[in-house]
């Protein structure tokens, strides 16, 4: 079966496995052999599919980040060409051109296939309130695909498409995530543009990524992230306080208290979530109980507060000339809202900002908290009988995200035993993303298990993550390492650790004369290499030159292939140098030759 991961795909264009075109035609078979489930609502038309991959098939697929990817894109987001409908025909209007993030998708190669269902102005968390039908789960048709991103959430679980856009404002994009095993990544508000975007609450509005794994979610997260200008909720990315988490030998993540954790009677989540808890210990990962009470209370208040007035004014001109255009469910949230004062709005945002103050005291405690993303999994005619209710249900542990201004990641966490999927989400302050994504690939790793739906395993070696725009990795194998002499060059120039790996077995480690501090001189070598401990670090660009006017010759800036096969910039040594330095490759890196010269060497 093709990969459409992708680190799968990726390398088999690299390779020339594999054209765009081939990937067309794969994808077109499985829309078709799955056409029942009504994932899609429109579709770009095969003649011009076939002929972007034509395109691209002119270039170089090592020039663009997300080559010949197939993509989807939630009916609420704009692509030039095809309607929006936001699950409403009456709604439906032709944008002159495509949203702020489709195109830095487009840009980058990736194709657009087409738009996807979801529960209509994206007001639900169930997949069922859309006139296009109700998109069924990817592993067993009775239950709920989740929503309101339910057929972009499908469409990447069947393997029709490499990722997939969503939106998310109470879960959206973590919902449908969790109930067809896939990856669903919830921005920073504001990181990722709305430019575009049908609104469901403007001010809490996010576009969200479903993808396989967690390093493909950051792969299109790095292309797709950026400042808009023209967007009036774009804000430019921030330094957070405690970046690089992810990387120390023990983060702290909490879990609520037993006594909070709701599963309406699902025992086979319970354990799940158990399980799941046990997998981060395991990790490392410090784990701290938490009173989660302030943001349960938060929760409730988006539907019960006046942010349900944010989703009159979208749909308010259609509701009062044509009410009957919209679906019953989304009809009666909404019309909530026409009555909202402007004492409420006041009174909500007044004792939200009272819970987020208390919800303070969790962060200063632990790096990030981890929850289940959704406490059950209804039938779609579970969900049929209360509709409300169990909508109501199913955003217990995600409602309170975007009104608090935090980031997430909702990732697989294992099967029940009748072969339903269950989901955990880690989250933490706004800003935090690439430290919850990288956290997230080794919890989601450690769960294995498939990709989505498609029963393929996991990748050998998962995408790489390359730095966000402003930023320049650097990997160091010398007195640059944690805790080494030269590491204070790194960190007080605002660099963080993304990652401790080793570098692909083609280089040679030296112990260069001279001193203090020691420093070593890694090589590169047409053969006999071996593989090196390294660090690699993330470094703001503006520190950029003054960091590199401190390398003293014979050292130097190059590429350092890494074990996954990406290059990125690194210290690495002129040949001429290593006349007469002793070669120390055997130890297998830096850190490891200093412990065995005793406590005076570095």
């Amino acid at each position: 079966m093709m990969r459409l991961d992708i680190a799968g795909l990726r390398a088999a264009y690299l390779a020339g496995r594999q054209t765009p075109q081939q990937t067309i035609e794969e994808v077109l078979q499985r829309i078709a052999r799955a056409a029942t489930n009504p994932v899609w609502i429109s579709r770009v038309d095969e003649t011009a599919l076939f002929a972007r991959a034509a395109e691209l098939q002119r270039q170089d697929p090592a020039t663009l980040p997300l080559y010949g990817l197939p993509f989807a894109i939630k009916d609420n987001i704009d692509l030039a060409g095809l309607p929006t409908t936001a699950a409403c025909p009456a709604f439906a209007y032709q944008p002159a051109q495509s949203a702020a993030v489709v195109q830095r998708l487009l840009d980058a190669g990736a194709i657009a296939i087409g738009k996807t269902n979801l529960d209509q102005f994206a007001t639900g968390l169930v997949g069922t309130r859309s006139p296009y039908g109700i998109v069924r789960n990817s592993f067993d048709a009775r239950y709920l695909a989740g929503g309101s991103s339910s057929g972009s959430a499908v469409a990447v679980a069947l393997g029709q498409v490499s990722f997939a856009l969503g939106t998310d404002t109470a879960g959206s994009g973590r919902v449908p995530a969790a109930f067809n095993n896939l990856v669903g990544y919830k921005p920073t508000l504001g990181l990722i543009a709305t430019r575009g975007m049908v609104p469901a609450c403007r001010t809490l509005d996010a576009v969200s990524i479903f993808a396989l794994t967690a390093a493909d979610a950051a792969c299109v997260m790095q292309v797709a992230r950026g400042f808009d200008a023209a967007d009036p909720w774009s804000r430019p990315a921030q330094a957070a306080a405690g970046r690089g988490w992810s990387q120390r030998p023990a983060p702290r993540i909490a879990v609520p208290s037993p006594a909070q954790r709701e599963f309406f009677g699902n025992a086979e989540y319970a354990r799940l979530f158990a399980a799941t808890i046990g997998r981060c210990a395991k990790l490392g990962a410090d784990m701290v109980e938490t009173d989660i009470a302030p943001l349960l209370e938060a929760a409730r208040l988006l539907y019960a507060g006046p942010w349900v007035a944010e989703r009159y004014l979208v749909a308010r001109d259609l509701l009062q000339a044509r009410p009957e255009a919209l679906h019953p469910a989304t009809r009666a949230i909404i019309q909530g809202g026409a009555t909202a004062h402007a004492t409420d709005a006041f009174m909500a945002r007044y004792r939200l900002q009272e819970l987020a103050a208390a919800a303070r005291g969790l962060w200063s405690a632990a790096d990030a908290l981890l929850l289940p993303t959704a406490p059950t999994h209804f039938t779609i005619e579970e969900d049929a009988a209360e509709p409300m209710l169990r909508n109501s249900q199913l955003g217990t542990y995600t409602n309170f995200v975007n009104l608090l201004d935090l980031a997430a990641v909702a990732l697989p966490g294992g099967f029940t035993a009748g072969g339903l999927p269950f989901g955990v989400t880690l989250l933490a302050p706004a800003w935090h993303d690439e430290d919850l994504l990288a956290w997230g690939a080794r919890l989601h790793a450690a769960a294995g298990g498939t990709l989505g739906a498609t029963g393929l395993p996991w990748p050998q070696q998962p995408a790489t993550i390359p730095a966000p725009s402003g930023t320049i990795d650097i990997a160091v194998c010398g007195a640059h390492l944690s805790g080494l002499p030269l590491n204070h060059q790194l960190t007080g120039r605002g660099a963080w650790l993304v990652a401790a790996t080793r570098t692909a077995p083609e280089y040679r480690l030296y112990a260069l004369p001279g001193g203090p501090p020691q420093r070593p001189g890694m090589v590169r070598t047409a053969s006999h290499g071996t593989a090196l401990e390294i660090e690699i670090w993330r470094m703001p660009e503006e520190h950029f030159a003054s960091f590199m006017r401190g390398i003293p010759a014979p050292l130097g800036l190059g590429r350092v292939r890494v074990q996954d096969g990406a290059e990125v910039c690194g210290f690495l040594c002129e040949p001429l140098a290593i006349d007469g330095a002793r070669d120390i490759s055997d130890c297998g890196g830096w850190r490891a030759w200093l412990a065995r010269q005793g406590p005076a060497a570095p």
